[in-house]
């Protein structure tokens, strides 16, 4: 059975509608305090950014919390297939950051990203250098990089029965209670209580017909980019990164955790920590610990305040 606890997402402050050059949309919502540092939140591939409120909400009081969905995924409208893809999602990403900083005013800003967004991040040529809304740093939890168990062949074949697994999922359901079920004997484990429950409304959403719930990303969409996005990632260098970032990975003893290279000697290029006993759900599994890690990185480069110096 799953648990009772219920996660109770509040009303944000304001939305904003950023409207990108294809038609597309995405609507960023602001959370906790104005005038406090602030922290951009994204999320991972078949996710929504609600479903981390276990952990983000722990900067609620403190932090100008700002979070958005990817396009096709969670508040925003679906699209054409078409136009969803990774060179897309990253000039997404990069439009809302300047959107935030255009509408709301520039000021130093986190980027707290997981899994799809943080590597969307990584492969941006501006987001970060400043010239983008002016992000100071990233936190980018469990990016979808390198596997250095695994050889460029098992690694091909590794994302594609991944793929096919996303292609032929369940993507319609009667109650939410039905995936919620799912997600906690299967993926949710080890997550707060509560954690299967808040997927499984996060991602779903009323099917137009009026017969039940369909999943908000398309399985087509997110097999799309699981099957494309381990390309993209041998772009990602690790040693030219344009702003102080933090990486937080899973137990990279599970199957699917983080490691930065294929040559471990090459760990030092990048400022790395792991959460033991975790795996790729790690905000929602340990959320203190994955927030202890990240304002530790924060106190260190002076973004811990708002308060200038």
């Amino acid at each position: 059975m799953t648990s009772g606890a219920v996660w109770k997402i509040p009303e944000p402050r304001s939305v904003y509608d950023v409207r990108h050059g294809d038609g597309s949309v995405t609507r960023v919502r602001r959370h906790g305090i104005p005038g406090g540092r602030r922290l951009i939140v994204g999320h991972g591939n078949g996710l929504a950014v609600d479903l981390y409120y276990p952990f983000w909400s722990r900067f609620t009081d403190d932090f100008d919390v700002f979070v958005y969905d990817l396009r096709n995924h969670g508040w925003n409208p679906i699209g054409p297939r078409n136009a969803h893809n990774i060179p897309n999602l990253i000039q997404d990403q990069e439009e809302v950051v300047e959107a935030i900083a255009a509408r709301y005013g520039r000021t130093r800003s986190v980027g707290v990203f997981h899994s799809l967004s943080a590597l969307t991040a990584l492969l941006s040529r501006s987001l970060g250098t400043g010239r983008t809304g002016d992000l100071s740093a990233w936190i980018l939890f469990d990016p979808p990089l390198f596997r250095p168990r695994l050889a460029e062949e098992e690694t091909d074949e590794a994302a594609e029965r991944l793929a096919e697994i996303a292609r032929r999922r369940m993507d319609r359901f009667r109650e939410a209670g039905e995936l919620a079920e799912l997600f906690h004997h299967l993926l949710l484990t080890r997550a707060v209580p509560g954690a299967a429950e808040l997927m499984a409304r996060t991602v779903l959403r009323e099917s137009p017909d009026g017969e039940g719930l369909e999943l908000r990303c398309p399985r087509d969409y997110e097999a799309q980019i699981v099957a494309y996005a381990r390309t993209y990632a041998f772009l990602v260098d690790l040693g030219d990164l344009p702003c102080p970032t933090k990486v937080i990975g899973s137990d990279p003893t599970s199957s699917f955790a983080y490691l930065p290279t294929f040559n471990l000697s090459h760990m030092n290029t990048v400022d790395y920590d792991f959460i033991p006993e975790s795996t790729h759900f790690l905000q929602i599994e340990q959320p203190d610990e994955c927030v202890q890690l990240m304002c530790r990185f924060l106190e260190e480069h002076g973004l811990l305040s708002a308060r200038p110096g």
